[in-house]
């Protein structure tokens, strides 16, 4: 199954930095498409650090018990948006919502393909489902530099907000820290996992996660 995990990601993270670079260019701005990221090539967004060596390097000191890692951020420009405070928070969320979106997408496949495809093809759907619903949830914490800051930060006064998105290095460490604490861990096992089972109920599949 590990086969699959790579190019899962690459397609999950792909979708999600292109549905910030999308939503910032329906805003009006138009830095996304200028810099060469409103594309689906997953290349456009791999970080050589975030997206390689940081979660190589973690899965080997952890010996495979944790990976963090990132895409590249998409450039944005607010001064191009007509309400930046309230515009960036569609930006911020626009990734999550693209991970989500994924993620019923491949359910529903699921739910039509089960009986006819193979076992590892059926299994690499749900860990496809299981990614994006966990990049879709890690971020939307409100921890600087993950999405859920942006969401947040909409809705505080703008020097206050200011501050807040300044904190992307204490927010790396405190994300490192909760990860190596096993907290999202317990977070995926305890509210990640029974969404997932939940969502897989509805649609009456039984992948027993």
């Amino acid at each position: 199954m590990f086969f699959f995990l790579i190019p899962i990601l690459l397609i999950s993270i792909t979708f999600h930095e292109y549905a910030h670079g999308w939503m910032a260019a329906k805003l009006g701005d138009p830095t996304p498409a200028e810099s060469g990221r409103l594309t689906f090539n997953p290349l456009a967004h791999i970080d050589p650090f975030g997206t390689v060596i940081l979660p190589g390097l973690l899965l080997l000191l952890s010996q495979g018990a944790f990976a963090f890692g990132y895409a590249k951020p998409v450039p944005i420009n607010p001064y191009h948006f007509k309400n930046p405070k309230k515009d960036i928070m569609w930006v911020g969320l626009a990734g999550p919502v693209a991970n989500f979106l994924l993620a019923l997408v491949l359910v529903l496949f699921l739910k039509i393909g089960i009986v006819v495809l193979p076992d590892i093809v059926n299994q690499a759907i749900v860990l496809g489902v299981m990614i994006n619903f966990i990049l879709g949830f890690f971020n939307l914490v409100p921890i600087p530099p993950l999405d859920g800051s942006k969401i947040v930060a909409s809705f505080l006064p703008h020097r206050v907000a200011c501050q807040y998105l300044k904190m992307e290095m204490i927010g790396f460490f405190l994300m490192m820290i909760l990860i190596m604490s096993g907290f999202f861990r317990l977070f995926i096992s305890y509210f990640v996992f029974p969404f997932a089972n939940m969502i897989f109920s509805f649609f009456g599949i039984n992948v027993g996660i």
